[in-house]
């Protein structure tokens, strides 16, 4: 490359990237300075800024400063990006200097970055490694989408409760202030530009992006992880430093409206994210362990809930039994599955569907996780002897039409809405029962009259939730005829007129899983039920007459998915494994 002398000395205050490229005469001195300080100003690094300007090519800028320089230059579409190295470098560091580590040798780094006159970003990453850094020059356009793939797709504000503009803020909890509100007011003022308070917004809009379900904030005694459960799956996203882990903490009690100086008891709160016109709400869980406070947030999406039954993947005779059972006047329907099966979302879609101006709705809940417009929702206080029972008294003296409680608990829980369900209301609930047939036969363990079980119940599902196949990249897969039989399907199924996918994965999906979808055992309760319930029958009596009248099992409701190519024979036989 040749380097062409400047014809007039170069200003003092043009320093780094700007000054090289003014030395060599691909941007004039005036251009390099303004550069520089309009970096400076909108707080993004100088590579950016010029090739958003316009003054160079991403490619040109990375050739001129890695010619000058004499530094080796990757092109990072070549790369393998599963290949780089995960946990050397934080996360939140590459970010904010617009860095990605490429490869360790022994006690060196190897760092990719657009700018390789960035001093400061390698004395960080040098003092947070404790490595020896050796610089890599990429494109600042393909650097950038690699970040941008990594960071997910909501913007973030720069600091405090959503920066200077209103697409992104938390509302505070409309709870009864804390003891140590005042303390609380203090920690947040102090804490309001810290970058824990970036750290915190990034990763809710991180899960929310990577639809995950919960964020598990867990300190160790030796670092500090956050992990996402995504499809039913833990997965490790970042471990920032350890010194944060009590400011964190802080952080989401002041937004909680938590006591900030209590440590010892565990506690519940929430809080809510909006994004532009979406609100979404997070409900909250603190818990002491040896080495700090475990936070677990749940993501509450309450648009979830307005899908529609369509959207949760009932067959259609499913979905016929199902709406035919919650149009009824009165009755009690039951859903029925381990936690985290989705049961609670099942619910809510069918009260979304009777949730109209001529109907009263109140629901009780331990506590409320998706707010509805027009239902009438109720949280359980304990202390403030507000239980599940009490809560079902004052409903009766307050004209219901339906009537949802999250859990039936105990004996007079069961009994009032069971009652209930006799004397004119509609009433939806759980329990937490392996199948449709056994929950019969839990109501009638804990106290309730046979009659009044034959008398109450309409209909009753049981569900699991498998992560779908990825679209994308799923493949048939090679299964023997004997493992397909032992795994639920008849001889009459295996006519070789179809064959079961397999998971492979993509850089879309994880690990060829993308989403979840239902598993559901949809059981009305007929007569000939009815009768078997009064003779006080077992369950393995009621799951026979119900097979007879046509009700699938939950693996027979998986394998109906697997034949649609929908799920994976594996995931079937794991989640329905009982």
């Amino acid at each position: 490359m040749s380097i062409s002398t400047p014809a007039a000395p170069l200003p003092p205050t043009l320093t780094g990237a700007a000054r090289v490229l003014a030395y060599i005469g691909k941007l004039d001195a005036e251009t390099a300075l303004a550069l520089s300080q309009r970096a400076q100003h909108e707080h993004v690094s100088f590579a950016q800024a010029v090739v958003e300007a316009g003054a160079l090519s991403a490619s040109e800028l990375a050739h001129a400063l890695a010619g000058t320089l004499a530094l080796p230059l990757l092109d990072l579409d070549a790369l393998d990006m599963r290949a780089l190295p995960r946990g050397v470098l934080d996360t939140r560091l590459a970010r904010q200097y617009q860095v990605v580590a490429l490869g360790r040798r022994g006690n060196r780094l190897f760092i990719g970055g657009a700018d390789p006159t960035d001093h400061t970003a390698m004395e960080r990453i040098r003092f947070a490694t404790q490595l020896s850094t050796q610089w890599i020059v990429v494109e600042q356009d393909k650097l950038a989408r690699l970040l941008q793939a990594n960071a997910g797709t909501l913007e973030l504000p720069p600091s405090g409760n959503g920066g200077g503009g209103t697409d992104f803020r938390f509302d505070l909890a409309d709870d009864e202030p804390s003891p140590a509100a005042a303390e609380a007011a203090q920690v947040e003022a102090e804490v309001e530009d810290a970058p824990v308070v970036r750290f915190l917004h990034k990763m809710l809009a991180d899960a929310v992006n990577a639809r995950a379900s919960d964020l598990h904030f867990e300190p160790y005694e030796t670092h500090y992880r956050v992990r996402f459960r995504i499809d039913g799956e833990l997965r490790e996203v970042v471990q920032p430093p350890l010194a944060i882990k009590d400011k964190l903490a802080s952080r989401i009690k002041v937004i909680s409206r938590l006591d900030i100086a209590e440590k010892r008891v565990p506690q519940d709160g929430r809080l809510q994210l909006t994004f532009g016109t979406r609100a979404i709400d997070f409900r909250v869980s603190t818990l002491p362990t040896l080495f700090g406070e475990k936070i677990v947030i749940r993501i509450l999406d309450g648009s979830s809930a307005k899908l529609g039954i369509d959207a949760l993947g009932y067959e259609p005779e499913e979905k016929a039994r199902l709406l035919h059972a919650v149009q009824r006047p009165y009755g009690m329907v039951l859903v029925t599955g381990p936690t985290g099966s989705g049961k609670t979302l099942s619910l809510y879609t069918c009260l979304n569907l009777l949730n109209r101006p001529g109907v009263n709705i109140s629901t009780v809940e331990d506590p409320a996780e998706i707010r509805l417009p027009g239902i009438n929702q109720v949280d359980v206080n304990e202390k403030a002897g507000l239980t599940f029972s009490s809560a079902l008294r004052a409903f009766l003296r307050q004209d219901p039409d339906v009537i949802m409680v999250g859990e039936i608990r105990d004996l007079e829980t069961a009994d009032i809405a069971v009652k209930a369900a006799q004397t004119g209301h509609l009433v939806l609930s759980t329990l937490h029962t392996n199948d449709a047939p056994s929950t019969l036969t839990r109501l009638l363990q804990m106290g309730v009259a046979p009659f009044n079980v034959a008398a109450s119940v309409l209909l009753i599902t049981a569900q699991r939730l498998a992560r779908r196949l990825c679209e994308d990249c799923k493949a048939p897969g090679d299964y023997s005829r004997e493992a397909l039989l032992r795994a639920g399907f008849s001889h009459e199924e295996l006519d070789g007129r179809w064959r079961p996918y397999r998971a492979v994965g993509c850089a879309a999906c994880n690990n060829g899983y993308k989403g979840r979808v239902g598993l559901y055992q949809v059981m009305p309760v007929s007569e000939a039920l009815q009768r078997l319930i009064l003779a006080q029958g077992t369950a393995l009596d009621i799951a026979q007459q119900a097979r007879r009248e046509g009700v699938r099992d939950l693996r027979q409701a998986g394998l109906v998915k697997v034949r649609a190519g929908v799920t994976s024979l594996e995931e079937v036989i794991a989640v329905t494994n009982d």
